[in-house]
């Protein structure tokens, strides 16, 4: 079965996990990168930066597909203005679910999300669109996960949290059971959340 072509938006290191990912799940083929003009023609493990930004209008005329592979370090607004971009050209942008990580089929995930290697979505968990959910982080049962979101490497958030749109959790903190987090909030690595937070919430070690 042939696979359809995808295109990623963001050439940086978070694009090579992501590569990583998307090769080894086997469900699309790579035709090219997006990313600055100085870098065009610069390959990323063999594939190709073939455009800039402002050439999306026409590679959605020429591909269906396409994926986000900005980080998100702290604030989404590269990774929320691809988003708007792409909504705006009505161009699919797939969930992409390593094959080494655990999805429950009664999890729901939104689009443009990717769930990295070794990490886990439990039963009755909700995550929005354009989420990073990165490697060995747990996502425990019936959480709520908004848009926009970057639950970091080895984060555990505990069943029934709820996280607000455009939120980071950093790596390795620990969301206690139930807990509310605002939106746009920043949760510094290693921290213990064991409170409800208000939106724009920044708690740094």
């Amino acid at each position: 079965m042939k696979k359809e072509n995808l295109i990623l938006v963001g050439g940086g290191g978070h694009a090579r996990s992501c590569i990583d990912v998307i090769e080894m799940s086997g469900q699309y083929s790579i035709a090219g990168i997006v990313d600055l003009p100085e870098r065009v023609h610069e390959k990323i493990l063999g594939y190709e930066i073939i455009a800039t930004d402002k050439d999306l209008p026409e590679l959605a005329k020429q591909y269906n597909n396409f994926f986000i592979s900005v980080g998100q370090i702290l604030s989404p607004t590269k990774r929320l203005r691809i988003f708007d971009a792409l909504n705006g050209l009505k161009v699919n942008m797939p969930v992409i679910i390593s094959p080494r990580a655990y999805v429950s089929a009664h999890a729901n995930i939104g689009k443009g999300t990717i769930v990295m290697h070794g990490a886990l979505v439990n039963a009755g968990s909700v995550i929005g669109d354009n989420c990073i959910i990165n490697s060995n982080a747990l996502v425990e049962h019936d959480c709520r996960i908004g848009n926009h979101c970057h639950i970091s490497t080895g984060a555990l958030i505990n069943g029934g949290v709820s996280v607000g749109d455009a939120s980071f959790i950093g790596s390795g903190t620990v969301c206690n059971e139930t807990i509310s987090i605002g939106k746009k909030s920043i949760i510094s690595s290693k921290s213990n959340v064991a409170k409800d937070l208000p939106d724009n919430s920044l708690i740094r070690k």
